[in-house]
C-alpha cells in the first residue's frame, strides 16, 4: 500500500501539473534539505514546509529516534549457549573420569574382600544377603537424615521394578556362588561374555536384528571365554555355571530396566537403592531355605577360629563396597551414554582380573591369559560395533 502524499498549503504552492512533473523525481529521504521540507512517517504521509501551518502540530507529534549499539537479548543468549558448553564439557569430562576411577577402585576392593570372606566363610547366599542389607540400611539412613532426598515412588513404580529386582537378585547370587568356587579372575573372564548373551537373547527372544560387525564381535568373545575355561587350572562346573547364569540374569535385568523405567524421574542413586531393598526382600527367604541359621552358626565359629576377628571387618567391607560400587555405576549411567558405560565396564573387568591375580597369586597359564585377552578384546569390539 503506497501512502498518500499531501502538500499542505503554504507560501510555496504547486500546481497539479507541476506536482505531477515533480513526483517521479522526488529525492530520497537522506537527500532532503532540512532547510525547507521535512518528511514524517505518520499515517498518512505529509510533505510540508517547515514554516507551514501544520509545522507546530508535526513537531509536537514527532519523537526523536535513538540509536544504541548493544547486543540483543537473543544474541546475548546465543553467546551464552556457545560459551557455557565449553566450560561444562571440561567439567563433565572431569566428573566422568572421577566416576570411572571411583567405580573401578570400589569394584576391585569389593572383589578382593568378597573373595576373602568366601574363602573363610563359604556361604554365598548369606554373603549376598548381607551386602544387600548393608546397602539398604545405608540408603534408608540417608533418606531419614535427609542426606539424600528420598525418591517419590508409587505402586506402579514398584510393580515395574519387581522383575528387574528378580533378575538382579539371581545375577548377584549366581556371581557370588561362582566366586566361592573358582578364582575371581576366572569368574570375570566368563562374565565378559555378557554381550554375547545380550545379542542372543535380543535376537531370538525379542526379534531384534544387529549389524554384521556386532555378530562378528561375538566370535572372539565366545572363543576367548572357551579357551580360558578349558585351560583353567582350578576349573569348577558350579563356578562356571554360576558365572553363566549371572550373565543371563543381568541381560534380562537390563532389558526389564529399559522397558519399564521409561519416563520415571528417579535418579541413579535412588533407583539402585530401591532395587537393593526389593532384592533384599526377595532374597532373604531363599537364603534361609538354602543355607539356614544352623549352617551359618557352624561356619561362623569355624571362621573365627581360623581367621579371627578380621572376618568381621572383611564382611563389613565387602558389604559396604558392594553397595558403593554399584551405586556409583548407576550414577554414571545418568551422565554418560550406554556405549561409554560399556567400554568402562570392559576396562573395569581388566582391572579386577589383573588385581585379583596379583593379590591372590592365582596361577595362570600363558594360553589361559591369551583366552582372557581375546575375550576382553571381543567385548571392546562389540561396544564399538554397537556405536
Amino acid at each position: 500500500m503506497i501512502p498518500s502524499v499531501r502538500l499542505s498549503p503554504g507560501p510555496a504552492a504547486f500546481s497539479s501539473s507541476s506536482l505531477r512533473s515533480k513526483l517521479p523525481s522526488i529525492p530520497s529521504i537522506s537527500s532532503l534539505k532540512p532547510s525547507k521540507y521535512v518528511v514524517s512517517s505518520l499515517k498518512p504521509l505529509y510533505l510540508a514546509p517547515l514554516d507551514g501551518p501544520r509545522t507546530a502540530e508535526l513537531k509536537s507529534r514527532r519523537q526523536p529516534l535513538e540509536f544504541r549499539c548493544a547486543a540483543s537479548a537473543a544474541d546475548d543468549k546465543e553467546s551464552k549457549t556457545q560459551a557455557v558448553p565449553v566450560q561444562s564439557e571440561g567439567a563433565q569430562r572431569l566428573k566422568i573420569s572421577i566416576y570411572f576411577a571411583t567405580w573401578w577402585a570400589l569394584n576391585v576392593i569389593f572383589n578382593i574382600y568378597n573373595k576373602k570372606v568366601l574363602n573363610a566363610f563359604p556361604y554365598p547366599w548369606l554373603t549376598s544377603t548381607l551386602s544387600l542389607a548393608c546397602g539398604s540400611a545405608m540408603m534408608l539412613f540417608s533418606w531419614a537424615t535427609r542426606l539424600v532426598e528420598a525418591p517419590k515412588t508409587d505402586l506402579d513404580f514398584w510393580k515395574v521394578l519387581f522383575p528387574v529386582a528378580v533378575a538382579h537378585t539371581i545375577g548377584h547370587v549366581a556371581a557370588t556362588v561362582s566366586m566361592s568356587k573358582v578364582a575371581v579372575s576366572f569368574t570375570h573372564i566368563i562374565k565378559s561374555a555378557e554381550p554375547a548373551f545380550s545379542v542372543l537373547v535380543s535376537r531370538f527372544l525379542l526379534g531384534e536384528t544387529f549389524p554384521v560387525p556386532v555378530y562378528l564381535s561375538l566370535l572372539p568373545i565366545i572363543g576367548g571365554c572357551a579357551l580360558a575355561a578349558v585351560t583353567e587350572l582350578n576349573f569348577n562346573m558350579v563356578g562356571f555355571m554360576g558365572a553363566m547364569i549371572s550373565n543371563l540374569a543381568f541381560v534380562f535385568r537390563n532389558i526389564f530396566s529399559k522397558r519399564g523405567m521409561k519416563g520415571k524421574s528417579v535418579s541413579g542413586m535412588n533407583y539402585y537403592a530401591c532395587l537393593s531393598i526389593m532384592s533384599l526382600v526377595i532374597l532373604t527367604p531363599f537364603a534361609i531355605a538354602m543355607e539356614g541359621p544352623q549352617m551359618w552358626a557352624a561356619g561362623w565359629q569355624k571362621a573365627l577360629a581360623e581367621v579371627g576377628p578380621n572376618v568381621i571387618w572383611w564382611i563389613a567391607a565387602q558389604s559396604v563396597f558392594y553397595h558403593l560400587y554399584n551405586q556409583v555405576s548407576y550414577m554414571s549411567l545418568d551422565q554418560i551414554s550406554p556405549l561409554t558405560f560399556s567400554i568402562g565396564n570392559t576396562m573395569k573387568r581388566i582391572s579386577v582380573i589383573v588385581s585379583s591375580i596379583i593379590i591372590f597369586h592365582t596361577p595362570v597359564r600363558p594360553v589361559n591369559a591369551l583366552g582372557a585377552a581375546i575375550a576382553i578384546l571381543g567385548t571392546f569390539l562389540y561396544s564399538q560395533a554397537k556405536a
